[in-house]
């Protein structure tokens, strides 16, 4: 079965490294949400109905409309799937706080400043050249990370949906309909209850 992903060492690096941030994500969802169904597959233990001598002569793979165990679909859940979206909603949380945080060590600043500084001097007449207003700054590193930040959620939303419409046909009733609500409780469940 796999294992929820470990936290990166998270730091500024890592997030501007956007090769590393992608890479991360991609290896933590392919191994838990990519192989949802192979995952719960390992929860099943068929042994235990019995041998069924009308499996013989079937054609094809089994139907997957049977329910695995509530108690391994709820130990799958609160020690791998959610710790594992815990883990990628922490990575993207730091990062989109990195975003929105001031740059000061952006190495690009200053020949971002030059080109703004030159585009200021620039002599732009639209009846001579109508194409001689456009400017397209360099972006900063920050809108940069902002913008891949806003798609890898959106990738995250999708493939979070998907993977708990699985889990609930295959796990049973869920007293939640959406995965926003689940990964909420359990997160509520694993906070200490203060007692002063």
């Amino acid at each position: 079965m796999a294992q929820p992903s470990s936290l990166p060492p998270l730091n500024p690096q890592f997030c501007f490294s956007t090769t590393a941030l992608r890479e991360f994500l991609r290896l933590s969802r392919s191994s838990i949400d990519d192989t949802i169904t192979q995952n719960l597959n390992a929860l099943e233990t068929p042994a235990k109905a019995g041998f069924d001598p009308t499996s013989t002569s079937r054609l094809g793979p089994r139907p997957q409309s049977h329910q695995i165990d509530a108690v391994a679909c709820q130990a799958f859940k609160n020690k791998v799937l959610f710790p594992s979206w815990q883990t990628r909603s922490d990575v993207l949380s730091y990062c989109t706080l990195v975003a929105t945080s001031p740059d000061p060590d952006d190495p690009e600043m200053a020949l971002r400043e030059a080109e703004m500084e030159k585009n200021r001097e620039r002599v732009v007449d639209e009846r001579l050249d109508p194409y001689s207003a456009r400017f397209f700054p360099r972006e900063a590193r920050t809108e940069n990370l902002a913008s891949i930040l806003r798609m890898e959620m959106g990738v995250e939303s999708i493939v979070r949906y998907r993977t708990w419409d699985i889990v609930r046909r295959r796990c049973g009733v869920s007293t939640h309909d959406g995965w926003e609500a689940a990964l909420a409780d359990w997160r509520r469940s694993r906070e200490p209850t203060g007692g002063n």
